[in-house]
């Protein structure tokens, strides 16, 4: 065997031997890459929000006033109506002939009002002259007096044959929709009560009706009286309501009308809202959602509400320390603002908070953070909130 040969196993076993006596050592993942953002900043209109029920201003109950046999209805079921357009027509030749006997009666009575007046006048002649006693004077001057109330008697026979002949056409007391008739052609109505005949309901404008806790309530006296607001003025503030099935609140009214006192079972206060409905959108009965701006809280911190989490000690959000240590920060929630919420406590302009990998990231964890910006939310709008009284006016007393 050559030397060459002996040198090369016993240089491969040499090194073998060297790396079996080094030391393997743990080398760390680098941390992982977050999204971090910091709380946008923005003038925030602050709401008081609410649920409530729209109502029609009107809706009445159509009836027959007089008794008749039904001759026609003039409208098809469901449809909109204008105020004085004839809906249903009771048979009209027996009020028509009661209307011409009144008319005849009057005219009886006219002539035999001339008579007794031209007798009166001769006796009173003839007493001046001393040809005719007193008695026949006054018998005279009864005559009179009796032709005179007749006559008037004669005139409200006509006044009441022509309202009952009115009657006999039921119209629309005002703008609405008709329901479906409850009775049908040929049927006689009127007879001993009212005969139902349909209902119109009235859609523009229309009504809400919600709730104010007392706490609210309380704090809108506050403000009021802080910002000189008359009970006239509470009556400009705008009030916006949307459906179910509806994002936001497209549906724009004012305050209408403000319980006096709280209702003592439940503690609120009854408020109603109008609005002018002119594309029929609302309908009485739907369930709305109410809100109404109250003040501008300029400066207000937004994140995005997915980010927010809760645990039993309350809600919360993870943010990113001076380390790129993750920090669980307690935090006190206000309104939502389209895809952001108002963090009132908890937060500051410089926080940097955790905005993706939520279900990832863990309190204690360090990250590499990655500055993003939060979007600006469409809906961030600044809407009219109740005018300051202007001069030095007592303001009312809050409702």
């Amino acid at each position: 065997m050559t030397r060459a040969c002996i040198l090369i196993p016993t240089l491969v076993s040499t090194l073998a031997l060297s790396a079996c006596g080094e030391k393997n050592t743990f080398v760390p993942p680098p941390p992982r890459k977050v999204e971090v953002a910091v709380p946008l900043k923005e003038t925030v209109t602050r709401y008081l929000e609410s649920t409530g029920s729209t109502a029609a201003v009107n809706s009445t109950t159509l009836v027959a006033r007089v008794q008749g046999f039904l001759e026609g209805i003039k409208y098809q079921d469901g449809d909109f109506v204008k105020a004085g357009q004839v809906l249903f027509v009771i048979e009209q030749k027996p009020y028509q002939l009661a209307l011409e006997q009144a008319e005849a009666g009057l005219a009886s009575a006219q002539a035999s009002s001339t008579q007794t007046m031209a007798d009166y006048k001769r006796q009173v002649d003839l007493a001046g002259k001393n040809i005719a006693s007193q008695a026949a004077l006054d018998q005279a001057t009864a005559a009179k007096d009796a032709a005179v109330a007749k006559q008037k008697q004669a005139q409200v026979d006509i006044d009441q044959a022509k309202l009952n002949l009115s009657y006999t056409e039921v119209r629309a007391p005002f703008d609405g929709i008709v329901t479906s008739r409850e009775v049908s052609l040929g049927q006689l109505v009127g007879a001993g009560s009212p005969t139902t005949l349909a209902t119109i309901v009235q859609l523009e404008p229309i009504y809400a009706n919600f709730s104010v806790s007392e706490i609210d309530v309380q704090e809108i006296r506050a403000d009021m009286r802080a910002r000189g607001i008359t009970n006239e003025e509470l009556r400009k503030i705008p009030v916006e309501v949307g459906l179910q099935s509806e994002q936001g609140y497209p549906h724009h009214g004012s305050l209408d009308y403000v319980a006096p006192s709280i209702t003592a079972a439940t503690g609120t206060l009854a408020v109603r809202a109008v609005f002018p409905n002119t594309d029929r959108a609302l309908l009485p009965g739907y369930f709305v959602r109410v809100r109404i701006p109250r003040s501008q809280q300029p400066g207000s911190l937004l994140v995005p509400d997915r980010i927010v989490g809760s645990d039993q000690s309350g809600r919360y959000v993870l943010v990113v320390n001076k380390d790129d240590t993750v920090e669980q920060r307690k935090v006190v929630l206000g309104q939502q603002v389209g895809d952001l919420r108002v963090i009132k406590t908890g937060l500051t302009p410089d926080d940097r908070v955790v905005i993706s990998g939520l279900m990832a990231v863990v309190a204690g964890e360090k990250i590499e953070p990655v500055l993003e910006t939060i979007a600006k939310p469409e809906v961030m709008s600044k809407p009219e909130v109740a005018p300051k009284a202007e001069g030095q006016a007592k303001p009312e007393a809050a409702p």
